[in-house]
């Protein structure tokens, strides 16, 4: 049985490369990106052959621990459907037991997990050459890679018991946006770390914990036996301890799988209602997934967004030009950014046009109105921020100002959503209509909608000033006020934030008739 699964195995690997010519296209150019990564990532640890051990003990435990917990996360950000769900078994009548161990074992065999081995295996040979015993590199190599895979099984079966019918593309965007949110900052930050001199304490610190950890365990026990750890047993204790524990859960699930019937969905459908589907059923949750399309799919709001990064990199040439230095340059456009994005929804209803009238009709409240449009900026400036700000940081070369930054923008973006909360509501004007060209601007008798966007670009920049000066301080004087800006910048942004949606809320409601003329006449 074992040797016929591990046939239909190795035929479902080859079987991925055919069909149409896009398919097969995007199928070779995924392995090549595959492949380029492993032989990457095998050629940045065979280069640390003369680091220090605690170099190289912290390099292969973060990215130990990074890749586990993404053999993990997979199945869950994913869509795909595992061909080795035991269920397709069920019709054979297999003993539960021998059938799990015979999918556990050829679960092995994946275009993943022979990359990772090829990693791993660079890892351990980075060790021996260290001065590791061969033992105990073969031995965490080992570990750590059946971790891996067993791992994946046991949440790819998870997946397929508990979020069948709730996976979406949009939710897997959402979950892509978390881990860029935090994978990029801890990249560039580690990225910029001087390795070949010494590795912060702090750093050794949390690899110490790690180690200690199920998806680290495996990882660390080679290099704290290169090290000469007299408690290195407990990585190996912990790295076999997990593995007997995905074991077992894998046989639980196994026969949960093959003795569970999937009962048909009712109620509401979820399925292919996009955004719809993934946002809650509130007034709050619906206004915010038609926002989302809006922000996703209308040319006039693509735009706006596509401005911002024109705007904020226009600033940088100026100031080159005028001999300010590169690295006080590299920390003036973010702050245009934030600017430029919590200005953006502040004529937002405007671009409903006549649809507005769905939400004054039904008596939707003003707080779910105001809410439900804030989301889509929120779900974009928070993880674009949230990358920026350490790239940034790291063009500039003193890691002390990441508060300060980070203060400036989130005072800036937020207050900037507070305003625009009330100024849609306050003074909407005019704009192109749906499916026209969002350069086409209609004519406007009055001067309502530039004092508008002036209010609301000015009002955010004075409102942040206590946050501007504290980080020019830090920035010229004493470094001790990044902190203070970093505090002082999200309690005026959230504060400004929670206010603006108040008040655009109580105008919502109050100016409903007058909104709905001004939807009927533009």
């Amino acid at each position: 049985m074992a040797a016929h699964v591990l046939g239909l195995r190795i035929a479902l690997l080859f079987g991925a490369l055919r069909g149409d010519a896009g398919h097969v296209i995007r199928r070779v150019l995924g392995l090549l990106l595959l492949v380029g990564a492993t032989v990457a990532a095998s050629w940045a640890l065979f280069s640390l052959v003369d680091a220090p051990d605690e170099v190289v003990l912290t390099v292969t435990v973060l990215a130990g621990s990074a890749l586990t917990l993404g053999f993990a996360l997979a199945p869950i950000i994913g869509e795909a459907h595992d061909p080795l769900d035991p269920r397709r078994f069920a019709l054979l009548g297999l003993p539960r037991g021998r059938l799990a161990v015979v999918l556990a074992v050829v679960g092995v065999v994946s275009v993943p997990i022979v990359a990772l081995s090829a990693v791993a295996i660079s890892a351990g040979w980075v060790w021996w050459k260290l001065g590791a015993v061969w033992t105990a590199p073969t031995v965490g190599v080992i570990l750590g890679v059946l971790t891996c895979s067993l791992l994946a099984r046991v949440c790819m079966a998870l997946t397929s018991l508990f979020l069948r019918e709730r996976r979406s593309r949009e939710l897997s965007g959402l979950f892509v946006l978390v881990v860029l949110v935090v994978v990029v900052p801890v990249g560039v930050f580690l990225a910029s770390l001087e390795w070949r001199r010494a590795v912060p304490s702090q750093l050794l610190e949390a690899v110490s914990v790690l180690g200690l950890t199920p998806i680290g365990a495996a990882w660390a026990y080679p290099g704290r036996v290169a090290l000469h750890d007299e408690d290195a047993w407990q990585s190996l204790l912990v790295a076999a301890a997990t593995l007997s524990l995905l074991a077992a859960v894998w046989g639980v699930l196994v026969k949960a799988l093959l003795t569970t019937t999937e009962r048909p969905t009712s109620g509401r459908v979820r399925g292919g209602l996009g955004w719809f589907g993934v946002a809650p059923g509130t007034p709050a949750g619906a206004v915010a997934a038609r926002s989302l399309l809006y922000w996703s799919r209308d040319r006039r709001y693509i735009v706006n967004v596509l401005v911002i990064p024109v705007a904020a990199a226009v600033t940088i040439v100026p100031l080159l030009i005028a001999g300010v230095p590169p690295e006080i340059v590299a920390l003036v456009p973010l702050p245009f950014a934030a600017l430029f994005l919590g200005w953006l929804p502040h004529n937002d209803l405007a671009y409903d046009s006549t649809a507005v009238w769905m939400h004054l009709a039904s008596g939707m409240r003003g707080m779910s109105d105001r809410v439900g449009r804030l989301v889509p900026l929120l779900l974009l400036g928070i993880p674009l921020l949230a990358v920026a700000i350490p790239v940034a940081i790291s063009f500039h070369g003193r890691w002390a100002l990441l508060p300060a930054l980070t203060g400036v923008c989130a005072s800036l973006f937020l207050t900037g959503l507070g305003l625009s909360s009330i100024s849609s509501a306050a003074t909407p004007y005019a704009v192109s209509r749906p499916g026209e060209s969002p350069f086409r601007q209609p004519e406007r008798t009055s001067a309502s909608g530039a004092v508008a966007q002036g209010a609301v670009m000015v009002g955010a920049v004075v409102l942040s000033a206590p946050v501007l000066w504290w980080a020019w301080i830090a920035l010229t004087r004493d470094i001790a006020y990044a902190t203070t800006a970093l505090w002082s910048g999200l309690a005026i942004g959230l504060g400004v934030l929670v206010v603006g949606v108040v008040i655009g809320s109580l105008v919502f409601e109050r100016r409903g008739g007058r909104l709905m003329e001004f939807a009927e006449s533009t």
